[in-house]
């Protein structure tokens, strides 16, 4: 598509740099997960969701390891923990080896709440998906990944 400008000269649109088609693609994907999250009565924001998910994948852990699974600060987790706490969905319990510290973990509700965010998230990532072949989604995953490795300075 062309789009003209003031003196009536086309130009070409402007391709998005990596790290605004990247942004762009994750908030996508937050707006469409907190609305496909809302529209099966889960009353969650997308952070809180990810909190979740890293319990329900890998188990109780600190405070600290998972505000640095889902790249929070401390306050920010201690906040969205308050809250998921409340709402019932996980606990702090005293660490097994250290009296002093605290793992979170997830309630019965809150593992209950995890399956049936599992499909909703299923769905959101197929949506997001659907003009690729899976030979695409194979080299796309390829490609995101050796991206975050070059970042992180590991390939």
């Amino acid at each position: 598509m062309r789009i003209m400008k003031k003196d009536s000269t086309p130009f070409e649109p402007v391709k998005e740099n990596l790290g605004v088609l990247l942004g762009l693609v994750r908030s996508e994907l937050v707006r469409t997960m907190e609305a496909e999250l809302l529209a099966t009565g889960v009353d969650l924001r997308f952070t809180q969701f990810l909190i979740l998910k890293r319990l329900a994948r890998l188990g109780p852990m600190s405070a600290s390891e998972l505000a640095r699974s889902v790249e929070l600060d401390g306050g920010a987790m201690t906040r969205q923990l308050d809250q998921l706490e409340r709402k019932g969905y996980l606990r702090r319990r005293p660490h097994e080896q250290d009296r002093r510290a605290l793992r979170i973990e997830l309630t019965e509700a809150g593992t209950a709440l995890w399956l049936q965010m599992t499909d909703c998230n299923a769905r959101v990532l197929e949506a997001a998906q659907r003009s690729l072949s899976d030979a695409e989604r194979d080299h796309l995953h390829d490609y995101l990944e050796r991206v975050l490795n070059a970042l992180r300075d590991k390939a």
